[in-house]
């Protein structure tokens, strides 16, 4: 025993000493860094399945486990995000995934928390080789929020044209088009009501939008994206809505906001006893515009899907005690089919099948 003990000391100041010596590092650092350059996930892009990944599930309240909004579709060959939120461009660079092959993002409103890295997934995505100008689909107002950005990272470019040369960094490139998804809705009628609209069709993948109710935001949207049979259904931010149901209906995953009010309630509370009515009546406020996870279980059964993946969580679930508060009553609507969303949650859809295999992205 005492032999063994000696030998693992010697061999850990073995290793502590070689570990300081230039040229063990520098052929540690060769290895990692091959490695790192070849790592790129382009097994997402296979024409085989549907893929899913969560990039970012929370809400504009922080959370050291969640990035805003964001999730990521491959399909067709290229790599769709339905919003942008900040930090979720950090979990896309950390897992990898191929960032030239970024082919357009759908916005679902311009709350903060759904844009925010529209100009840093613009720039890293250009800098990392995009070899096409970046649509941006979302409602009427996208123009103002692509060239708001454009503009203030427009210095940017520039310095790392200059810098790299124009060959490797192409201005044309660089460009964001803003595309307005129309989707008309007679005043006076509630968006749930229904209107929907095709954004694009290329490569086998059909995506279109449908109207949503987040007012005073309005219009809002949420995204259904059809590849090779299967499909999924991005909510965006609403309250329960006939038209979201209409748009789900017969959908493989409904991935859909939600916010469990009993806990937003007693943050509120917390905040009227202490005297806080800023954060009170923002509570008060945020309970009337998004759906509660049993209402979203509920949608889902309406709708027939077959999984129900909740995100855009708040508030934060930070521990098993929390996430239990959280799904209270899901349980009693929708027993099976129904998980709680987190960064980095992939869904693979099978081309002619109707499997739903579930994996964490790393």
């Amino acid at each position: 025993m005492m032999l063994a003990v000696v030998a693992v000391v010697a061999l850990a100041a073995i290793g502590w000493w070689m570990i300081h010596i230039p040229a063990v590092q520098d052929a540690i650092f060769r290895r990692v860094i091959a490695r790192t350059l070849t790592a790129t996930r382009t097994d997402l892009l296979a024409p085989d399945a549907m893929r899913v990944v969560l990039c970012g599930t929370g809400n504009p309240l922080p959370d050291r486990e969640r990035a805003s909004a964001c999730t990521a579709i491959f399909a067709g060959g290229n790599m769709y995000l339905v919003d942008i939120g900040p930090g979720s461009w950090k979990n896309l660079a950390l897992w990898r995934v191929p960032p030239a092959k970024l082919a357009a993002i759908m916005l679902t409103h311009f709350h903060s928390d759904h844009i925010g890295d529209l100009g840093e997934i613009n720039i890293e995505t250009w800098a990392n080789g995009r070899d096409h100008p970046l649509r941006v689909y979302g409602p009427p107002g996208v123009e103002q929020v692509v060239n708001g950005f454009a503009q203030a990272y427009s210095l940017d470019e520039g310095y790392r044209i200059a810098h790299h040369g124009s060959a490797l960094m192409s201005a044309a490139n660089w460009q964001m088009q803003p595309l307005t998804v129309k989707i008309d809705t007679p005043p006076g009628v509630s968006p749930c009501a229904g209107g929907s609209a095709t954004v694009l069709e290329e490569n086998g993948l059909k995506v279109t939008a449908f109207t949503v109710d987040h007012a005073p935001v309005a219009p809002a949207y949420g995204y259904r994206f059809d590849y090779k049979g299967r499909s999924v259904v991005v909510s965006g931010d609403t309250i329960k809505c006939a038209n979201l149901v209409t748009a789900a209906t017969g959908a493989d995953v409904l991935i859909h906001e939600a916010q469990a009010a009993h806990l937003v309630k007693l943050i509120q509370q917390a905040a009227e006893n202490l005297g806080n009515a800023r954060v009170a009546k923002i509570m008060s406020d945020i309970q009337r515009y998004h759906t509660t996870p049993v209402e979203a279980a509920a949608e889902a059964n309406q709708a027939g899907v077959q999984l129900l993946v909740l995100s855009h969580i708040g508030p934060p679930t930070p521990n098993m005690l929390a996430k239990i508060a959280f799904m209270r009553g899901v349980a009693d609507v929708r027993p099976h089919g129904v998980v709680l969303g987190y960064d980095g949650l992939m869904l693979t859809l099978p081309a002619g099948s109707k499997e739903i295999e579930t994996s964490t992205i790393k």
